[in-house]
């Protein structure tokens, strides 16, 4: 990792103070969570180079809201620019605190600290803003963990199909489902994982969580998604030992309220847990979009 843990915990909750977050003056992002009726900001949790010289920004966001699911359609009230407003983000918001849920890419000509996205959320009336850029100290390390070689795991959506590895949720790469309103769609996942647990500071639990766990999520859509298991239980059909390679599978159903299209997020973590524990690795994120007939 490139990232040192106390810029990892400026980029929590403020985390985006640090990286120059523009807020209204109605509401600072330090202030606290509410049950309902305040404001959602974006988190840039970092960017990393790849191969082909171009830049790939990290985000996830803060819902302070903390049982009020927020639609925030992409438009004037959920935009990212320049290039917007529609650069992959979510439109429904989780309450709480949601590390990496998608990724943008920008071009290798975009190059200094000085050019930046801004990603700008209004909810609830309160608009929030924050600048996404390529400062040194927010450079991350998300596909592996060098000090104990712990790499993300890997999601299939057929056990013997093209693999996933990694926080690079794009809707220009999510697999593609239909279903009705009358039947629930099922959705399953098969995972595998080096099953490596941080040594050091982070001590081995006694009842150590399954190696590779499931989160799934409404990401985008008309009407309200239900998941009959958003954290399904972990099927382990081979390994599941602390430092031993996994296989395992997991299984949800959703249903939809109305048709429409809609896009469904999955997070699936390894023992590092959400947002790798405060180090930004290891954990894979993949999407689904679902036309849903009436």
């Amino acid at each position: 990792m490139h990232l040192s843990r106390s810029i990892v915990v400026r980029s929590g909750l403020a985390a985006v103070l640090a990286a120059g977050v523009l807020t209204s003056a109605q509401q600072l992002p330090s202030e606290p969570r509410r049950e309902f009726g305040t404001s959602i900001t974006g988190a840039f949790e970092g960017w990393y180079d790849n191969p082909d010289g171009s830049r790939t920004f990290l985000v996830g966001y803060m819902n302070r809201n903390t049982t009020e699911e927020v639609d925030v359609p992409i438009g004037p009230n959920n935009r990212i620019e320049p290039g917007g407003p529609d650069l992959g983000q979510p439109t429904h918001f989780l309450p709480g605190r949601q590390w990496g849920m998608f990724t943008v890419t920008v071009p290798k000509e975009f190059t200094t600290p000085d050019q930046r996205l801004t990603w700008t959320i209004v909810a609830n009336g309160q608009p929030m803003t924050i600048p996404l850029r390529l400062h040194p100290d927010y450079t991350v390390s998300p596909f592996t963990d060098v000090a104990v070689k712990n790499t993300p795991p890997v999601l299939r959506f057929e056990e013997q199909g093209p693999g996933v590895q990694g926080p690079i949720a794009l809707l220009s790469t999510a697999v593609t489902r239909t279903a009705s309103i009358s039947a629930p769609l099922v959705l399953s996942l098969w995972a595998t994982d080096d099953g490596r647990f941080a040594s050091g500071t982070m001590a081995l639990p006694r009842n150590p969580p399954p190696p590779v766990e499931f989160f799934w999520s409404k990401y985008r859509g008309p009407g309200t998604v239900t998941f009959d298991k958003p954290h399904p239980t972990t099927e382990i059909l081979a390994g599941g030992g602390v430092n031993v390679p996994f296989r395992g599978k997991a299984t949800t159903t959703a249903r939809f309220s109305e048709a429409g299209e809609y896009v469904l997020h999955v997070s699936a973590n390894d023992y590092s847990g959400q947002g790798g524990g405060g180090e930004l690795c290891c954990w894979t994120t993949t999407m689904v979009k679902v036309s849903v007939t009436p």
